[in-house]
């Protein structure tokens, strides 16, 4: 595939500066650019390498104005991360149409009673157990287990080794990566007088909205009764635990290795961090902002706030309780020769009342 700088400037409403006849033939990092190839700029500390990348084109931000010469082709637009996006996006769907996947592989297992819509793929050593239904357009990959009475909708990609436990609901235009576990059982065990545990049964489900992304190696627990939502346009990343009654609001994100406890709620446009920790039965507002490695054991209630550490704090109170913190060693230094100081003056002062006596 071959585009001008010319093309794709009116396909991102951009304004081209350089050779308008510029031709592309791949993406690239801008500090991986070679003669053919399209990039971007959107972080100032990668400013350097566009004067020494060989990228025909690059995409650059209205604002931007180079403090040296450059050989590449500029595209100017509104938002250089977003415009390069919708250019991945689009390349990306090319490519799955010239690899388009159709039709059933075998060896592989659907119940009779199972209802498979059109253009579907599914393909070997996955199993499709009864009542199960499949939308239009969606592909199965290798080794993917769909319990009963599943509803899969239309337009969804499921890589390899995904299980999805019964009665599950998937809405249109979802992705779930390898070895993803939808609908295990929550975490449910009653104590009992002799110490042990006694299991309790988990009878709901897991509902997934439309435009929903989940990353490989991610568990979202089934509902003790009811279900557990993961609402429309959430993006999880690898290695998330969703526990059991959980409700991810709507264009939300979340890293990887957070755990989310059971029957917690958590507000739409909410941004998670990585190894984020939050406890059971609680609720986030609207727009919570998390970062890395924070705990949460408390309600918020604050729309659009961001909180850091663990036990989590906002944000301004987190960088001031850190400056303290990195000054702890020397803090004590001081600590300690002031006690020293004291000391040797109590024994001053008792030294010269004995003499006055």
């Amino acid at each position: 595939m071959q585009f001008t700088a010319k093309q794709i400037s009116e396909f991102i409403d951009g304004t081209i500066e350089g050779d308008e006849n510029a031709k592309v033939t791949e993406l690239s990092k801008i500090e991986n650019g070679t003669a053919g190839s399209l990039c971007f700029l959107s972080n100032p500390k990668y400013e350097n390498y566009l004067y020494s990348t060989k990228a025909s084109v690059v995409i650059v931000g209205n604002d931007f104005f180079p403090s040296q010469p450059i050989e590449s082709t500029l595209i100017k637009v509104a938002d250089p991360y977003s415009a390069f996006s919708v250019l991945l996006e689009k390349y990306n769907e090319v490519i799955n149409q010239m690899n388009a996947q159709s039709g059933i592989e075998q060896p592989c297992f659907i119940h009779p009673s199972a209802k498979i819509g059109k253009n579907v793929f599914i393909a070997a050593f996955s199993y499709i157990s009864e009542n199960v239904v499949i939308g239009d357009d969606t592909k199965i990959q290798a080794q993917v287990f769909v319990g009963a009475d599943t509803r899969i909708g239309n337009n969804c990609q499921i890589f390899p080794g995904v299980k999805i436990y019964n009665r599950s609901v998937l809405g249109d235009h979802i992705v779930i990566h390898a070895n993803t576990v939808i609908g295990s059982d929550g975490f449910g065990f009653a104590p009992q007088p002799d110490g042990t545990y006694s299991k309790i049964a988990q009878i709901g489900n897991v509902v997934i909205e439309d435009d929903v992304e989940i990353g490989a190696n991610t568990t979202i627990d089934r509902a003790t009764m009811g279900s557990t939502f993961i609402r429309k346009g959430v993006k999880l990343d690898n290695l998330i635990q969703i526990a059991h009654n959980v409700d991810v609001g709507a264009h939300t994100v979340v890293a990887a290795q957070t755990g989310i406890s059971g029957s917690t709620k958590i507000g739409e446009n909410s941004v998670i961090g990585g190894q984020v920790g939050i406890a059971g039965h609680l609720s986030l507002a609207k727009g919570t902002q998390i970062g890395a490695q924070a705990g949460i054991n408390f309600n918020i209630t604050t729309e659009f706030k961001q909180w850091h550490g663990s036990p989590a704090q906002p944000l301004r109170d987190w960088m001031r309780a850190s400056v303290i913190f990195k000054q702890l060693p020397s803090v004590e230094k001081r600590i300690g020769a002031l006690e020293n100081t004291i000391s040797e003056l109590k024994a001053l002062i008792e030294q010269n009342s004995t003499i006055a006596k």
